[in-house]
């Protein structure tokens, strides 16, 4: 691997020298675009608007607008002069409880490596963050941008991995949301279930990029002049009502398929109020067969009388 950048990892007064490298890499399939006629390369020109005359890149800057409206242009040069570009360092802020720091703030990942000597401090650090089972917030700036990030150790290496600013973050407002259907009690336990039937561990391993496999699969079809997916026939029947309709029955099916336990000889397709004349039912059928085992033992009482005089 090849580092993007050195600094000095600060930790209160002691710096420890690191190096970054990125911690991913894509694995997409590269290409280029063409003229789909005759598959002639297709090339960008950086052109002054108006005109056909190409501007070199060293000559092209950047412009904004002020709060009044200016157009105010920036060179490379005038970005290199911002105080946080001189500052070749990663600065802790605190460490807080990994659980604080939602996933959805969580952006791109990078390994840190001693870049002294003695990696003794880098060392120390590492295993004084792992050992306090915290999150170290860290502020630094890379490629003209000042970064927050979460420092954390991964698989005995320090990682650093960039966290959205709070305003980056959009806020979910979705109509459909504020008006939400009732979720039935038999509902929300098969769902449980489901869950609990497809419950386990994380394995990366077991998870594969569909889309990278048939997109190489559809390139050597075409490269071969032979057919990469057949023809198939796809089911759209059905709506979004029948589908609500049907959502006891396809978690319950789906229980059954994972294995869960058999849940159909249950008939939990009403509501709460059709359930209680139900539930009452055999309770009025009890009675009666009650009264009729108490009045048996009488009708055989003048027969034991009978006996009784005969005997005398």
């Amino acid at each position: 691997m090849r580092s993007i950048w050195k600094g000095d990892l600060s930790f209160g007064l002691v710096n420890v020298p690191v190096k970054v490298y990125s911690a991913t890499e894509s694995h997409d399939r590269t290409s280029h675009q063409v003229d789909a006629k005759d598959g002639t390369r297709i090339r960008y020109r950086k052109v002054r608007e108006g005109t056909d005359t190409e501007v070199e890149f060293s000559d092209i800057a950047n412009a904004y607008e002020s709060d009044s409206g200016e157009t105010v242009i920036l060179t490379k040069s005038d970005l290199a002069e911002l105080p946080v570009q001189k500052s070749p360092e990663i600065s802790i802020t605190g460490f807080v409880p990994r659980e604080q720091i939602d996933p959805i703030y969580y952006d791109k990942p990078y390994y840190l490596e001693p870049a002294s000597k003695s990696p003794k401090a880098y060392v120390l650090l590492r295993q004084a963050l792992a050992d306090s089972d915290r999150v170290a917030v860290v502020t630094f700036t890379l490629r003209n941008r000042t970064r927050l990030a979460a420092l954390r150790v991964v698989d005995n290496v320090m990682t650093l991995q960039t966290l959205l600013w709070p305003d980056e973050v959009r806020k979910a407002e979705f109509p459909a949301l504020e008006d939400e259907p009732t979720i039935r009690p038999q509902e929300l336990e098969m769902a449980q279930s489901l869950i609990d039937t497809m419950a386990g561990d994380f394995d990366p391993s077991e998870y594969e990029d569909t889309y990278q496999l048939e997109l190489s699969k559809l390139i050597e079809a075409k490269a071969e002049g032979t057919e990469a997916f057949p023809t198939a026939e796809t089911d759209d029947s059905g709506d979004d009502d029948s589908e609500v309709a049907d959502l006891l029955a396809a978690l319950r099916a789906s229980v059954k398929n994972r294995g869960g336990p058999d849940t159909s000889a249950s008939d939990d397709s009403g509501s709460d109020e059709e359930k209680t004349p139900a539930k009452k039912a055999p309770a009025a059928k009890a009675a009666p067969r009650k009264t009729a085992a108490k009045k048996a033992p009488a009708k055989k009482a003048p027969a034991k009388k009978t006996a009784a005089k005969k005997s005398a």
